[in-house]
């Protein structure tokens, strides 16, 4: 199967409304086997206000990808080494849109001098991060809208290769 084609550009205050849309579909459909109904929606309404979710994403570096010039998801760099957010939105998922935002804000953070990035990966986030070569580094419990939710710091020291997996 060939890949749609991402493009990428800088978010814009008018993509308030798209990205807040890919939070939530991609949180209420794709976590589902990792989190309960009741921590999908508390995670979901943090875009429920969407242009205090919008503000949010202005003080970041975030990039918008698109496929047939349409948002398919969003990824933002927080201090120059933290990935902050990154969401597809499930109609997109597994068409190299995550990774063309990850590899996008790895490339960004290395020109501006970051040596190690990392994220606070959600439980379904883990396996995506660890193929990229970011290591686990501690647990985390987080509050959204009343709900607790765990996730993974992991880091990533820029300009490694990821690991190989060795075959037996």
């Amino acid at each position: 199967m060939t890949l749609p084609t991402v493009t990428l550009r800088p978010y814009l205050p008018a993509d308030a409304e798209a990205v807040a849309e890919i939070f939530r579909e991609a949180v209420m459909t794709l976590t589902g086997e990792d989190y309960s109904q009741t921590q999908q929606e508390a995670w979901a309404a943090s875009a429920d206000n969407e242009a205090a979710f919008g503000k949010q994403l202005e003080g970041y570096l975030t990039l918008i990808a698109s496929i047939d010039g349409e948002p398919a998801g969003f990824a933002s760099l927080k201090d120059g080494t933290h990935v902050e957010m990154l969401y597809v939105h499930p109609a997109s998922a597994n068409m190299g849109v995550g990774g063309a935002l990850i590899d996008a804000l790895e490339k960004l953070a290395g020109a501006r001098g970051a040596k190690d990035l990392t994220v606070d990966a959600s439980e379904t986030a883990l396996l995506f991060f660890e193929a990229r070569g970011y290591e686990p580094q501690k647990r985390n419990t987080v509050i959204r809208n009343g709900e607790w939710l765990s996730n993974t710091t992991m880091k990533k020291t820029l300009g490694e290769a990821p690991p190989r997996k060795a075959h037996s």
